[in-house]
């Protein structure tokens, strides 16, 4: 065989035919025009190439060798092993931030840049237009107002530690190689500031906490269907699905006081379950692990971007190590493992943010005024201006009352709806009271060394409300639900509500000794996954919204099985795509009376279906669609013009993200078919239950028809499902091809261990939501930890590790987080000396 056929080049075989009259005067023209054009073409070929370094090589970063830099006091060591993970080895803590600030620039530069600005509100500057009304809400909300008040109020020590990692930054930034996304927008990326990012933090806090949607439309529910009617959609969840601190928990230990409120509480604590944004995590203790140790779990699901909202560093210095991930923009490690204690989050969904309807008279050209009770106070108002690229500065008068800013140019249709009529709306949030504990706290859970330890770390945590679950190598797992929740003077403000009146005013937060908490429960494991936090009897008002329990049913139905479990065990869990709820509908859909045989096939095939949501899966298919068009044919003539928002539109075109309604629908679906004489059901023709299961059924043959063709051997929902890795600047040719990964077929959905979740109102954009980031450790042995990061490490598409871990997390591969130093040096496949320049 010759070299060329070994290389996979074949050579073209003689013709066996005469060359036809055309095919010989294309071969001379072309000849003849080569003589003029070759220089040119090889000139542009050649000026392409050198584009193309230009654009996406030359930012790539150096990992050999050594680098002299400014700001540093002693030389410092990264270390990349082959998913290129930093490792990085400082001799004190200011140089190890100041390194990590570095290499979190020279990969992801770009997607800081692009974070900060999204909190200050300045997009404007470098996409134009088109980001405008993103950058009015923004800076209505007051992210970076707040963030740079909480900068002056931060600890000395920390505030060192964010100008350390800043001064990295910088320190990247000032070697002028840009990152390809700046250079094709025109721009060069700022200093690095504390603010940007205790800024960042709260945007991602933001996009965490979605009480106000879920209040804004409940409102317009009740208005439109009446109360007894809306309050259907929210079925509550404490008889059917298990909560995250166990039901029957004692909780006198709180005293009479908290518990006399509970009562109060009680009648407003029907959870409404819901399957939007959320997480899984899960820790078991020592008798029932294979291993005799503690083993924790973590998988948070989070959007798949690309590059991923996450990045995965090693830091050590002395009397210091840990490694996991953390938000780029952020020092130190958000989620991981210290060596001694692993810790990981879920989402607390605990209400944080209420509207209040405002009476508000302007008494001057910047000057408004609001009615509180009997007296009329003056609002604070501040004037910003935001720099629009390609046309004039645009000003923003933000006006704010004691309970936070008025956010009605940012909804305005929606406020014109019944029951608002164009109301003054205010919007009281955690995250706009200042506080630096919350800075303070992410840097001080590094360095805990037990629960117990952790536990008086997350003293501090603010916002966004987490399940904070942990364990440590003494064998000890714990949870808490950690966060500044509001403590409510009367009932708690489930819609927008009477500002002027004072009856709904904030009086403080729940007590953090007194927030939901376990220690080493009897269960032998603690699971949460957005679901309650607690039953009825928690004497406190926590939320009424949180997610369905069917992951959470799935954690419990591994972890109290008669077999001990092990880190495949785990890695098994967190790609289970059983549900629950899906073998519920089937079991509906399989004894459905029809007289279409094709569709009578179709549900004889529910009746053996085990459930599982495989990408491969025709049942699945079906299931999922038959959801999707059960939920438009009820809803429809009943919400009418809120039948988007309730599937989940947002409130304006800048708000994307659903509202806990519409994945809830999914939920209150499954309860209505056991009702088959419900009003849901008629269409205004008298239909009862089984007639719309027949229409959406015949509704659901049309979609995968249409969709998929006519075959139904090719009706498989991963041909629906599918994940896509979105960059910020692939929504349109020629970018999308260079920045954007996918689309892959998924398996999954909300209800699932291996969860996916996205818009409710499209099931084509349904794989946009799932776990960037697996983590999962016996902590008998912590130095052999396990992760999977998507798409990859590097935020350049040049590099390759920009999306190297997608096929990792496809097939459910995780790599070794390597710990001790021998592992490092021995796996290290660039190192890196950082030498202070003075």
């Amino acid at each position: 065989m010759s070299a060329k056929s070994t290389l996979g080049i074949r050579a073209h075989p003689r013709p066996i035919f005469p060359l036809t009259l055309l095919q010989i005067v294309y071969t001379r023209t072309m000849k003849n025009t080569w003589k003029f054009l070759g220089p040119t073409l090889a000139a542009t070929a050649a000026a392409l190439g050198a584009g193309y370094y230009w654009l996406f090589r030359r930012p790539l970063p150096q990992t050999n060798g050594t680098i002299s830099l400014h700001g540093l006091d002693r030389p410092v060591t990264i270390y990349r092993d082959a998913w290129g993970i930093p490792h990085i080895y400082a001799d004190n803590i200011p140089d190890l931030y100041f390194a990590q600030g570095y290499v979190h620039a020279q990969d992801r530069l770009w997607q800081m840049d692009f974070y900060r600005r999204l909190a200050a509100g300045r997009l404007a500057e470098i996409l134009g237009p088109r980001a405008l009304d993103l950058d009015r809400w923004v800076r209505t909300l007051s992210l970076r107002h707040v963030a740079e008040q909480e900068v002056r109020m931060l600890s000395d020590e920390t505030h060192n530690q964010l100008a350390a990692y800043a001064a990295g930054v910088n320190a990247r930034i000032a070697q002028g190689r840009r990152p390809a996304e700046c250079k094709i927008l025109g721009y060069i990326p700022e200093p690095w500031q504390a603010a940007d990012t205790v800024a960042w933090s709260k945007m991602m806090a933001w996009n965490l906490s979605v009480n106000w949607e879920t209040e804004l439309l409940r409102a317009q529910l009740i208005a439109r269907l009446g109360p007894e009617l809306a309050a259907e959609l929210e079925p509550g969840q404490f008889d059917r699905w298990p909560t995250a601190i166990p039901a029957g928990t004692d909780f006198s230990h709180l005293g009479q006081a908290a518990l006399d409120k509970a009562e109060s509480a009680r009648r407003w604590l029907g959870p409404s379950p819901h399957q939007g944004l959320g997480s899984n995590n899960w820790a078991v203790a020592p008798e029932r692990t294979v291993s005799g140790d503690a083993i924790f779990a973590n998988d948070m699901h989070l959007g798949m971007n690309a590059p991923g909202i996450w990045y995965e560093n090693h830091l050590v210095a002395p009397d210091y190590q840990v490694t996991g991930v953390t938000f780029p923009g952020q020092p130190g490690i958000i989620s991981g493992h210290n060596g001694r204690v692993a810790w990981g989050y879920t989402n607390g969904f605990s209400d944080v943010q209420d509207l209040y309807l405002e009476d508000l008279r302007q008494v001057g050209e910047k000057q408004f005024q609001y009615r509180f009770k009997d007296e009329w106070l003056d609002a604070a108002c501040r004037e910003e201006w935001i720099r629009v690229k390609g046309a004039d500065p645009v000003r923003e008068l933000v006006v704010a009352t004691h309970h936070g800013p008025i956010i009605n140019k940012l909804v305005s249709n929606e406020l014109q709806r019944e029951p608002f009529h164009d109301q003054p709306l205010a919007l009281q949030w955690t995250a706009l009271t200042p506080d630096p504990a919350m800075q303070e706290t992410l840097l001080a859970m590094n360095s805990a060394r037990s629960c117990a330890a952790m536990y008086e770390a997350l003293r501090g945590w603010v916002v966004p409300t987490q399940n904070v679950v942990y364990a440590d190598v003494e064998g000890n797992i714990a949870h808490t639900h950690a966060g500044r929740i509001p403590v409510r003077d009367g009932e708690p403000a489930l819609v927008p509500v009477p500002g002027w009146a004072g009856e709904h005013e904030w009086i403080g937060y729940i007590p953090f000794d007194e927030l939901p908490h376990q220690h080493n429960p009897e269960s032998g494991f603690i699971g949460t996954a957005n679901n309650a936090v607690a039953d009825e009897y928690y004497p406190y008002f926590v939320s009424k919204d949180f997610s369905t329990g069917d992951r959470a049913q799935r954690i419990a139905a591994w972890l109290t099985g008669p077999y001990k479990v092990d880190l495949i065990t785990m890695q098994q869990m967190q790609y289970d795509t059983v549900s629950q709820t899906a073998l519920e509908v089937a079991a509906r859909l399989a004894v459905l009376p029809t007289a279409d045989p094709f569709i009578g096939s179709l549900l004889a095939e529910m009746t053996l279906w085990d459930g599982d949501l495989r990408k491969e899966s025709r049942p699945a298919a079906v299931y999922e669609v038959f959801m999707h068009q059960m939920a438009r044919l009820v809803l429809a003539p009943k919400l009418g013009d809120l039948l988007d928002r309730a599937m989940g539109q947002g409130p304006t075109p800048i708000l994307a993200s659903d509202t806990l309604f519409s994945a809830r629908v999914r939920e209150w679906l499954e309860n209505l078919l056991d009702k088959p004489e419900s009003v849901w059901f008629d269409l205004g023709h008298g239909e009862k239950r089984d007639d719309c299961m027949r229409l959406a059924m015949q509704a659901t043959v049309a979609y995968l028809r249409q969709e998929l063709g006519e075959d139904p051997a090719g009706w498989q929902w991963g041909a629906l499902h599918k994940l896509h890795f979105a960059h910020s600047l692939g929504t349109q040719p020629p970018l999308d091809r260079i920045f954007n990964r996918g689309p892959y077929p998924y398996p999954g959905d909300a209800t699932t261990l291996h969860a996916s979740g996205g818009s409710s109102s499209d099931l084509r954009a349904t794989g946009r939501i799932s776990a960037p980031f697996r983590f999962i450790v016996d902590m008998g042995r912590v130095e052999r930890a396990w992760g999977q990061l998507v798409p990859g490490q590097s935020g350049h598409p040049a590099s390759r590790h920009y999306a190297d871990q997608i096929k990792d997390h496809l097939t459910g591969f995780y790599h070794p987080m390597w710990f001790t130093l021998a592992d490092v040096e021995s796996n290290a496949v660039d190192i890196l000396q950082l030498q202070p320049r003075f």
